[in-house]
């Protein structure tokens, strides 16, 4: 499977977990609950049932809304059932002449408390906005108005490579990003800043929808960036996320950000190295899917490429570099990784490093401790043998 859509989590970080279900856009509303002010979103497009979610605007943690509509009357429960038998808190609910809702929130022993909401038309982030809060507005009013509500806290200063990098953590979810303060023009420096603040924020938003998600037994999501090359042309950095939202088993997977110094645009593998028949070409999952994709280019073709060219292309190069390594384990050795199968090649993490590009294969999950080995690198100089479709200066 495309690691990339696995296990990045690229969908928990742009889309809403009502955007699987809403056909319209879903309502928002703020509003109180008691005294304390909250933020709700309702999906009441569906057939025969109402999702959602809110927040408590002190605290900013995603709580499950689920439900029928009859008539004007609305009943949700909160929470996800964890089958344990135990009663969830609801809400009683009224459309109000004004496009509002009213009415109560209780438990099964609790006081009730009285609900007002009142619909909201989030503004949009202004013209001059960085690119990433106009993405995260187009996606989801709701994460875009928590997000503004998330103030960041300045941590450590880093030297890297003959720059001084400033870290910032958002104290809810514990995500961290650096910024770039020196070293490149002013201009360069913005857009790179830009994008990695972008990433900093999709990342916070992955978080709350993981837990989202992984509520009826509680979910985690740890998250370690590390930066790996910081040159003239690119900026590239690991991304590592160990998370449980809820699904059979836990997961981890590295989603790497490599950025075009000069462009300020994000990097793709093709954009560096083309091994295959004629031009290369560029497949982006995410920009497919919110059809911004230029080109013509499928998956199947994107995938076929992947397999008959590249794979084999990267395990050769990987035997050439790392003979040892890449040796095939006996046929009896059943707990060995084998790294000379292309397969665990065909959609690899990569990121930039020093002295080289750097590939992370993907195991089924029985094999998963084979991951993220710490020398499947494959040098400047035989990748420079076999440009990509973008001209930009590799490292000596």
């Amino acid at each position: 499977m495309l690691q990339g859509l696995s296990r990045s989590l690229i969908a928990l970080c742009m889309f809403s977990p009502l955007a699987l279900y809403a056909k319209e856009a879903p309502h928002l509303y703020t509003g109180t609950l008691g005294q304390t002010p909250i933020v709700v979103e309702l999906d009441l497009n569906l057939p025969s049932e109402v999702l959602g979610r809110y927040f408590y605007e002190k605290y900013h943690t995603d709580l499950a809304l689920s439900g029928v509509m009859k008539g004007k009357e609305l009943t949700l429960k909160e929470g996800l059932d964890d089958s344990s038998g135990k009663v969830l808190p609801e809400l009683h609910l009224r459309q109000t002449a004004n496009a509002g809702l009213s009415g109560e929130w209780k438990t099964a022993k609790g006081k009730p408390l009285k609900v007002e909401l009142t619909e909201l038309q989030v503004p949009p982030p202004a013209a001059t906005a960085d690119a990433g809060w106009q993405a995260i507005y187009a996606q989801s009013p709701y994460d875009y108005l928590r997000l503004t509500q998330l103030p960041l806290q300045a941590g450590k200063t880093q030297s890297f490579m003959g720059h001084t990098l400033q870290w910032w953590t958002e104290p809810q979810s514990k995500i961290s990003m650096f910024e770039v303060t020196d070293g490149y023009p002013d201009a360069e420096r913005a857009r790179i800043n830009q994008l990695l603040r972008a990433r900093l924020w999709n990342e916070v938003t992955s978080y709350h929808a993981c837990l989202l998600q992984g509520s009826r037994f509680g979910g985690n999501f740890l998250q370690t960036v590390t930066p790996e090359l910081l040159s003239p042309s690119i900026v590239s950095v690991s991304i590592f996320t160990s998370y449980d939202c809820g699904g059979a088993h836990p997961d981890f997977g590295d989603s790497p950000l490599n950025l075009d110094v000069t462009t300020g645009k994000p990097l793709l593998l093709e954009d560096i190295l083309w091994v295959g028949e004629g031009k290369a070409f560029r497949y982006d999952e995410h920009e497919t899917h919110n059809g911004q994709n230029p080109s013509d280019v499928t998956f199947d073709t994107f995938s076929d490429y992947r397999s008959k060219y590249f794979a084999p292309w990267l395990v050769s190069q990987l035997q050439t570099f790392h003979s040892d390594d890449m040796k095939k384990p006996a046929a009896e050795d059943e707990d060995s990784c084998d790294f000379s199968d292309p397969d665990i090649w065909n959609f690899p993490a990569w990121y930039l490093r020093p002295n080289g590009i750097y590939f992370g294969p993907s195991f089924a999950r029985v094999m998963r401790s084979c991951e993220s080995p710490d020398w499947s690198v494959v040098p400047y100089s035989a990748v420079k043998q076999h440009p990509g479709g973008v001209a930009v200066a590799l490292p000596e």
